[in-house]
């Protein structure tokens, strides 16, 4: 059984989520607080979900790891 992918997977999420909660915090940023109308819900909810999916993704990369050095039979 070959680990690799689901590390790849793994990293590809944290990246994914990374970036996402990074454009939330700029539109966070960008919106004029002197505005009456000004969102901050929408990204906000948005960046609690990019954080799950980057948690998710990094135990998926955990657990590859233990797979990836149980299969090395790697002894510190």
């Amino acid at each position: 059984m070959s680990t690799i992918p689901a590390l790849q997977s793994g990293l590809s999420g944290i990246q994914s989520g990374m970036q996402s909660l990074s454009q939330h915090a700029a539109n966070i940023a960008s919106t004029n607080t002197s505005q009456a109308n000004g969102n901050f819900t929408d990204p906000l909810v948005n960046m609690i979900s990019d954080k799950h999916q980057v948690q998710a993704s990094i135990k998926i990369v955990e657990a590859s790891n233990e797979m990836i050095g149980s299969l090395l039979d790697i002894t510190v």
